[in-house]
């Protein structure tokens, strides 16, 4: 068995978060699991912040998920398949 990841770094947070929060709309069915991240320090908000998202379904989805994320500017997108004993 497997468990599937992508797990997103969007660089230009304030710039791109709309973006990448319709991209991930758009793709919610196969998202099981979705895990937000960022340093927010009051009136220093960071630019960078972390998704990680655990994707279910047709691996073939997930590549096409990986690939838009990362047409975005400042959004770097990678797809990991962890083998899981049974």
């Amino acid at each position: 068995m497997t468990k599937d990841f992508l797990l997103i770094v969007v660089n230009k947070r304030k710039k791109e978060a709309i973006t990448v929060q319709k991209v991930l709309t758009e793709w919610g069915c196969f998202i099981k699991t979705r895990l937000g991240l960022h340093e927010e320090c009051l009136d220093n908000c960071s630019e960078v912040g972390t998704i990680i998202l655990e994707v279910v379904g047709d691996k073939e989805k997930h590549l096409e998920l990986e690939r838009k994320l990362n047409l975005l500017s400042g959004v770097t997108a990678r797809l990991v398949i962890l083998n899981v004993e049974d």
